[in-house]
């Protein structure tokens, strides 16, 4: 069973993964799993790490970094209220401030740990704007995009993926695990479309006009049908 102390939250920068106050080696151990439950969600991603109130040295953030890297994460902020943490980790050249929610108040110690047993909350984003060649975009829960996700783009989400445009690159919802995740989009024609560890691509055939379809697993494979309904014309990807 994975470790619900690792806490992982969408933000504006990237993710922003919180460590429970548990045994460093211990949490560290948890960490991993999570990251190698779900690879394809972390691979390439960027994430600012939330530590707590707790004391680390230079050797502890090394270990930290090297742990992220070999799962070809990037670890670029580390958020602590221990002083002497920040001091060890801006020596290592990283952020230790994501900027103020109010004047002069930094982002740091986060309460987002949930009770045992509780599930963290699966949040929402919603983005307006349209992904380009090159672009990439993940987040732990559902993401909206209003516009569309170019041949190149990338988005991957741990819930739902709803696009409000046309999907040409590569999406993959669920991406932490949840087969029960859907797709959405006015046009749906994916270089690769992903649900948890499901793969499909869009058939090579072109069509005679785009037409609203939901992506979902049913018996094991990836299955599109209108999105207005689930109609006896679907089609399996």
């Amino acid at each position: 069973m994975i470790s619900n102390s690792i806490v992982i939250k969408g933000i504006r920068q990237g993710l922003l993964v919180a460590i429970g106050e548990g045994d460093w080696d211990a949490e560290l151990y948890a960490l991993e799993a999570r990251l190698a439950a779900a690879p394809a969600f972390f691979r390439g991603g960027r994430v600012a790490l939330d530590v707590g109130p707790r004391e680390l040295s230079r050797p502890d953030i090394e270990r930290l970094h090297a742990l992220l890297d070999r799962h070809h994460v990037e670890l670029w902020a580390v958020l602590s209220a221990n002083p002497a943490t920040e001091v060890n980790a801006q020596e290592l050249g990283l952020v230790i401030d994501l900027g103020p929610s109010r004047p002069g108040q930094k982002v740091r110690g986060l309460e987002v740990v949930p009770e045992e047993g509780e599930e963290p909350p699966v949040e929402g984003l919603v983005v307006r704007r349209t992904l380009r060649s090159g672009q990439s975009l993940r987040h732990p829960g559902h993401v909206v995009v209003i516009g569309d996700i170019n041949s190149g783009a990338e988005v991957v989400a741990g819930a739902d993926i709803v696009v409000w445009g046309r999907v040409r690159g590569v999406v993959h919802a669920g991406a932490l695990g949840d087969e029960d995740a859907v797709i959405c989009a006015l046009d749906l024609s994916p270089t690769q479309l992903r649900i948890a560890s499901r793969i499909a691509r869009s058939p090579e055939e072109g069509r005679r006009r785009p037409v609203p379809e939901m992506a979902s697993v049913r018996e094991g494979q990836i299955v599109a049908v209108p999105w207005h309904g689930l109609g006896s014309d679907s089609a399996e990807r």
